[in-house]
């Protein structure tokens, strides 16, 4: 199984100019940048290849690739077009999704903890989501609701009746009939002039129209992981996150539970 990864981006939202700020895969966290952490969990998980879609200072990502010495491992898809956003980035990375094969497709600015990554691929389910119930609400999050066991809405702003709500954390195992459907859905997009729409709206149409069962989740509830879109997520990422990243590793490694006390989290019910 091969790992696509979204990298395009500019993150305008992370610097004051963001025109010359190096892309978010290459922040450092705890000594090592994301994308160093992303090979190291993929290769420990028997991902066979690391595809990455790029633009924005490409370079930087390439030379780091290579400064890793995992030029044999990860490869990157070179987008034009970066500055349209995340969709345009997932068409021009068609032909890794629509391989033929299952495909893992995720998000590059993702600090996480190993065990939510684990608990993906594992899943029984083809296709599937991780959702995470203890998040902050707001505009931001792109969320995952659920009704009777199944996923009724995806997006950042919803309406729809659930039984409780949480946060996606921007990684998706996809069958392969999945994933090209997916393309295809992008495809429609493109030719609608729907540059600017997030991919992940593409995923939500096919989601929804599928039948019941067709996609599922993994409830990660309790496991530290962050979103870098702000400048304040970095130090959060440093100084919260990757702690308590490291004693849940900790703890795992000697048969403890998780610090982090679950019980508190309530679902939230509409």
């Amino acid at each position: 199984m091969k790992a696509v990864m979204l990298a395009a981006g500019v993150g305008a939202r992370l610097a004051v100019s963001p025109a010359k700020n190096s892309p978010k895969v290459l922040l450092e966290i705890g000594g090592k940048s994301l994308l160093q952490r992303h090979i190291e969990i993929l290769k420990r998980h028997g991902i066979d290849e690391l595809v990455i879609g790029v633009g924005h200072q490409h370079q930087e990502i390439e030379q780091k690739i290579v400064a890793l010495g995992a030029q044999n491992y990860v490869r990157t898809v070179y987008n034009e077009h970066f500055e349209e956003g995340s969709i345009v980035t997932l068409w021009t990375l068609r032909d890794e999704l629509c391989c033929g094969e299952p495909v893992l497709l995720m998000d590059a600015d993702v600090l996480y903890d190993e065990e939510a990554f684990s608990r993906l691929l594992s899943s029984h389910h083809e296709n599937c989501l991780l959702l995470d119930r203890a998040f902050e609400d707001g505009d931001e999050p792109v969320k995952i609701c659920v009704r009777d066991g199944e996923i009724i809405e995806f997006r950042k702003w919803v309406s729809a009746e659930f039984d409780y709500c949480g946060e996606s954390v921007g990684f998706f195992k996809l069958s392969a009939a999945q994933a090209t459907k997916i393309i295809s859905q992008i495809e429609l997009y493109l030719r609608q002039g729907r540059r600017l729409e997030p991919y992940e709206d593409a995923i939500r149409d096919v989601l929804l129209t599928s039948p019941r069962g067709t996609f599922a989740f993994e409830d990660i509830t309790g496991l530290s992981w962050i979103e870098i879109d702000f400048s304040p997520d970095i130090e959060r990422a440093s100084s919260v996150i990757l702690p308590r990243i490291l004693r849940a590793k900790d703890n795992r490694q000697v048969g403890l539970p998780d610090t982090q006390d679950i019980d508190q989290l309530k679902p939230q019910v509409q």
